[in-house]
């Protein structure tokens, strides 16, 4: 698998991506609507050069912060391989965390981030349902049932050597 910066040649791949896998191209987190579709972005290729994984980003300098991943084959590394590159363009720009939100019912993606060593920093009680007024597609039950009320901030802190 090959994991490389997205070029301009993915932008009508990323924007379809992220309708199918998001509803929109527009994602709303901490109370910020960024279009996905214009942040810098990873791209996971198998070994026929097909994209397989998306991952969308935005650099500051309190850290790298992850807007999207979507793994096209669950179960096969593909995010993990994601998530590891961020983490390395995170450290080459000096940046000391990789830090992410997620919702409260995202249940597999918090196992996910946990077990890569992210860890949860900060929970918005009644954040999904304040971002419902910029983008009004948000669903009010998400997985496996659970109503999507509050947003879930995980970190990863990078040791300065």
């Amino acid at each position: 698998m090959i994991i490389r910066s997205a070029t301009e040649d993915d932008c009508g791949w990323i924007a379809v991506t992220l309708l199918e896998r998001w509803g929109a191209t527009v994602i709303v987190t901490g109370s910020r609507a960024t279009d996905a579709a214009i942040l810098p972005a990873l791209v996971a290729l198998d070994a026929s050069d097909e994209r397989v994984g998306l991952l969308t980003y935005r650099l500051a300098p309190d850290g790298l912060e992850v807007v999207t991943i979507d793994s096209l084959r669950p179960g096969e590394g593909i995010g993990t391989a994601l998530m590891s590159r961020a983490a390395d363009l995170a450290r080459a720009a000096g940046v000391l965390r990789l830090w992410l939100i997620t919702t409260n019912d995202n249940l597999k993606a918090l196992g996910f981030y946990q077990r890569r060593g992210l860890r949860i920093v900060a929970v918005r009680r009644g954040a999904v349902d304040e971002a419902r007024a910029l983008k009004a597609s948000i669903p009010f039950v998400g997985e496996s049932g659970i109503e999507l009320h509050d947003e879930i901030e995980l970190e990863l802190n990078f040791v300065v050597k």
